[in-house]
C-alpha cells in the first residue's frame, strides 16, 4: 500500500503499520482476530489484508477454525522473506553485517576486517557496502548502522567513541547522500537490547534492562518497547559504574569501573595473573582458578545490578555475558544482587542469563523493521 498526504490516506497507512506489527508478533492470525486486537472495523482490516495479498507480502492458510454459525476464520501470515532489513555493526577494525527477514531470521552475513581509525575513509567504505547490499537484496526496507560509543540516534552524530578513537563525527549526512533506503543509526549495545527483549518474549509494557559484557560493557533500558537514551545519550552505561573504588584503571580514565573488572580483557588478565598462560579458552585446565575469578566477577556484577535495580526498577535484567556458562558466576551474581538491594525490589526483578549471545547486527536489522512500523504523525 503506497499512500501519501493527510487525512484518510494517512490513517489507512498507520493502520497498515499496526497490522504489520501485529502480524510480525503473532505469526499466524486471522482478519477477525486482527480487528478485535487492534480495535479496527472488519472492513478496514479486510481492505488492508487484501492490499497486502495483492503485494504478495502475506498468504492465506485456509480455515483455522469453524464456528457453529458464521464464516470460518481464515488463517493469514506474513511472508517474512519478502520484507528484509540489514544491520551493519562497526567495532574496532571490524565491520559485521547481517541481512534478516521480517522475523529476524538471518539470511546472510559477513565479517570484514578493515581499518577503522579514519572516520571519513570508513564512512565511505560503509556507503559502498550499503549500496552493494541494496543491489543484492532488493526487498530491503532499510539499513541499521551501529557504532560503539556515545551516539545521538536522531541526529546521527557520534559524540565520542573510545574503541574507535573518534570524536564529533557526523555519521548520517555522508551516508544519506549515497544511500536511498531509510537509515537508522544507533549504539551497538542499544540495538542488541531491542532484540534481547523480543527474543526473551518480554512484555513491552514493562521496563527491561539489557547488559552486554564483551571487550567493553554497555547497557540499555527498554521502556515501552523503545530504547531510553537519556539527556546526553549515555543512559545505560553500566560499564562505568564504580564497584571497586581505587581498583584497576578503566579506559575512561577512572578506577574501579565494572568494565575494568569483568570485561573479556579484564577476566583474561586476572586468569593469567593467577596462573601464567591461563585464559578463558583454556579454562577447563584450571577449574579451581576459574571459579575464583568467576566468584569475584559475579560479586562485582551483582553489586552493579543492585544499583540498577534500585534506580531503574526494571521488571527484567538480561545479562548477555560470556561468563554465563559458569554456574558459579550466575549464582554469585544473583546472591550479591539480592543481598545489596531491598528485598521487595529483588523479589520483583527477574534476572535472565541467556546461553546464546545476542548479535547487535541482528538488533540493528530489527530496529529498521520497528521503525518501519512506527506511525506517521
Amino acid at each position: 500500500m503506497k499512500t501519501n498526504g493527510k487525512g484518510p490516506a494517512l490513517l489507512r497507512l498507520n493502520n497498515q503499520k499496526r497490522v504489520m506489527a501485529r502480524l510480525r508478533k503473532q505469526r499466524v492470525t486471522s482478519r477477525q482476530e486482527l480487528a478485535e486486537a487492534l480495535a479496527l472495523s472488519k472492513n478496514t482490516v479486510s481492505l488492508i489484508i487484501d492490499d497486502l495479498l495483492e503485494q504478495a507480502l502475506i498468504e492465506e492458510l485456509g480455515p483455522v477454525s469453524v464456528a457453529a454459525a458464521g464464516r470460518p476464520k481464515i488463517g493469514i501470515r506474513l511472508r517474512p522473506e519478502k520484507l528484509q532489513s540489514a544491520g551493519v555493526m562497526v567495532e574496532r577494525n571490524v565491520i559485521h553485517w547481517r541481512v534478516c527477514d521480517y522475523f529476524s531470521q538471518v539470511l546472510a552475513e559477513q565479517t570484514l576486517r578493515t581499518d577503522t581509525s579514519n572516520p571519513t575513509r570508513l564512512l565511505a567504505e560503509l556507503a559502498t557496502l550499503c549500496r552493494q547490499l541494496t543491489e543484492r537484496y532488493p526487498h530491503l526496507l532499510g539499513i541499521g548502522l551501529g557504532f560503539p560509543g556515545i551516539v545521538d540516534p536522531r541526529r546521527g552524530w557520534m559524540h565520542i567513541s573510545l574503541p574507535l578513537e573518534w570524536q564529533d563525527v557526523d555519521l548520517l549526512t555522508t551516508l544519506r547522500r549515497q544511500i536511498q533506503l531509510p537509515i537508522r543509526i544507533m549504539n551497538n549495545v542499544k540495538a542488541a537490547a531491542l532484540l534481547a527483549v523480543e527474543q526473551c518474549g518480554l512484555p513491552t509494557e514493562n521496563g527491561h534492562f539489557y547488559l552486554r559484557v564483551s571487550e567493553g560493557i554497555g547497557g540499555a533500558l527498554i521502556q515501552q518497547g523503545d530504547v531510553f537514551t537519556g539527556h546526553s545519550w549515555t543512559a545505560g552505561e553500566a560499564g562505568h559504574l564504580i564497584v571497586q573504588p581505587g581498583g584497576p584503571r578503566c579506559s575512561c580514565g577512572r578506577r574501579g569501573c565494572l568494565e575494568a573488572l569483568i570485561s573479556k580483557p579484564a577476566v583474561n588478565q586476572q586468569l593469567a595473573q593467577r596462573q601464567p598462560g591461563l585464559s578463558w579458552q583454556s579454562r577447563d585446565s584450571a577449574a579451581r582458578v576459574v571459579d575464583e575469578v568467576m566468584t569475584q566477577a559475579g560479586g562485582f556484577l551483582g553489586a552493579a545490578l543492585s544499583q540498577i535495580m534500585l534506580l531503574l526498577n526494571p521488571a527484567t535484567i538480561i545479562i548477555d555475558c560470556p561468563w554465563n556458562v559458569s554456574e558459579t558466576f550466575c549464582k554469585t551474581v544473583r546472591k550479591t544482587a539480592q543481598s545489596n538491594t531491598l528485598a521487595f525490589t529483588a523479589a520483583h526483578t527477574q534476572l535472565h542469563f541467556p546461553e546464546n549471545r545476542i548479535d547487535p547486527a541482528n538488533g540493528l536489522a530489527l530496529a529498521v523493521i520497528e521503525a518501519s512500523e512506527q506511525r506517521l504523525i
